[in-house]
């Protein structure tokens, strides 16, 4: 139900709306609670956001949810399990080559031609014949996928006001996290639905006929059509890269680096969960469903909690303390009784989705619009890399100390790390605007 503004929501917009003349709307989303005051055209750009980050999920889920059964069905050794989920990950770095596009040729143009990508090509896994072939359409089924998340995500940040954008991405990443339990609400049929989990990856092909007309209603961003009026847009993919690592190179090292430690140390830890549950603690593919659409629900609310703390007390302090907590109780977790796990998973999802919320607000604000698409990529690769390495150091670990289990409980140490740089190195950016915190230098314009 929509509502008008409280004299508190008025305030909380301010004069940083960029639409100030255009009325607004909060509407109730239950268990999620109200959304921030949006226009008409901040809910259509939110919704469009919010359907590319929903789908993107239920693949990456399938695969953690159906490793035992992928693993079975394509015969993959126990020692090469590792490796496989590592090269797979590879896949976001190309994301890279094809995020850049966005700061050069427009943000909308490239969300309508990444959908059709990953859709295809993880519908396509269902007819992997052998590992091989499954790693390949994986790996290229992430790059579109984790373009498309990282462009809805800009575009979204760039049209929505400075009070509410931690609030915003909060609230957008706990309704993609959705996707995560339609993926575990199907996961439970994996014993009965036709071809197991090679039917769960051809219904990825459903959403291509829901999505294609919603992705042409999609505007382009405000700030990128005024950046490429003001300074000019030429078709040099090259141009955003440059900028990127001339104008804010400290900011840039100093958020890779959460995001390679973080992903290093906790990567594993969410890929081999439902395994953990399975064969430790002898879970059913039902049961693990169940956890995963109950105490998910739950935990995913820290995307909004944290989210609209951030905006009132400050994104750094809210990143420092959810960066610090999930390690502590991912170790918790792999090292419990069975009644424990439930509480410690909960709380850890509850800490790890919301230090994602506070590091992808700050992958978006850290830095101008001439190459902001192409800093969130440089993220994703910083991310990928480290949760590649940590899927390869797993399977070292695993080779000699024989359990996957304290393999991921060493690999914390990493992600333990990342805190202490996010709270000593950087700025705080809750309730700027994008243009104070991270002013164009003109690098960008000076690429020829």
């Amino acid at each position: 139900m929509k509502e008008p503004l409280s004299n508190a929501e008025q305030s909380i917009v301010g004069e940083s709306s960029i639409h100030t003349e255009e009325p607004r709307r909060s509407i109730h989303l239950g268990m999620f609670g109200k959304t921030p005051p949006f226009t008409r055209r901040q809910w259509r750009v939110f919704l469009i956001a919010c359907t590319a980050g929903f789908f993107d999920n239920y693949d990456r889920a399938l695969l953690s949810l159906a490793l035992e059964q992928i693993q079975k069905g394509l015969r993959i050794a126990e020692s090469e399990l590792g490796a496989m989920l590592s090269f797979i990950r590879f896949g976001y770095i190309l994301t890279f080559f094809l995020t850049s596009l966005a700061d050069v040729f427009g943000r909308r143009r490239l969300l309508l031609y990444t959908i059709f990508g990953y859709t295809i090509l993880t519908g396509l896994s269902a007819l992997s014949p052998d590992e091989r072939t499954f790693v390949t359409l994986q790996i290229f089924a992430r790059a579109f996928a984790g373009a498309e998340g990282i462009v809805a995500l800009v575009i979204l940040v760039e049209e929505v006001d400075a009070g509410v954008r931690g609030w915003t991405v909060g609230l957008l990443g706990a309704l993609t996290s959705v996707g995560y339990g339609l993926a575990a609400g199907v996961f439970a049929l994996v014993n009965v639905i036709p071809y197991g989990w090679r039917g769960l990856y051809a219904l990825a092909l459903i959403p291509l006929v829901i999505i294609i007309p919603l992705r042409r209603a999609l505007p382009e961003s405000h700030r990128f059509e005024d950046e490429a009026r003001s300074a000019g847009h030429g078709s040099n993919p090259l141009k955003p890269v440059i900028a990127l690592f001339r104008e804010y190179p400290g900011r840039l090292a100093m958020l890779m680096s959460v995001a390679f430690l973080g992903n290093m140390g906790g990567n594993a830890a969410g890929m081999f969960f439902p395994k953990y549950l399975q064969e430790a603690h002898g879970y059913s593919p039902a049961n693990v469903s169940v956890l995963y659409i109950m105490g998910g629900g739950i935990g995913i609310l820290g995307n909004i909690i944290v989210g609209r703390m951030s905006d009132r007390i400050g994104r750094r302090a809210m990143g420092s303390i959810c960066f610090l907590a999930a390690p502590l109780l991912t170790i918790w977790i792999y090292h419990s009784s069975s009644a424990a796990i439930i509480p410690a998973w909960i709380l850890e999802l509850f800490f790890d989705t919301a230090s994602g919320t506070i590091v992808s607000a700050y992958s978006a604000e850290l830095f101008p619009t001439s190459h902001r698409s192409t800093a969130g990529s440089a993220l994703g690769v910083a991310g990928t890399t480290g949760g590649a390495i940590g899927l390869l150091l797993e399977g070292v670990l695993f080779s000699y100390c024989h359990s996957h289990w304290s393999a991921i409980s060493y690999l914390t140490v990493f992600w333990m790390m990342a805190p202490f740089i996010m709270y000593f190195g950087y700025p705080e950016t809750a309730g700027q605007e994008l243009e104070d915190i991270s002013p164009e230098k003109g690098a960008a314009a000076d690429v020829q």
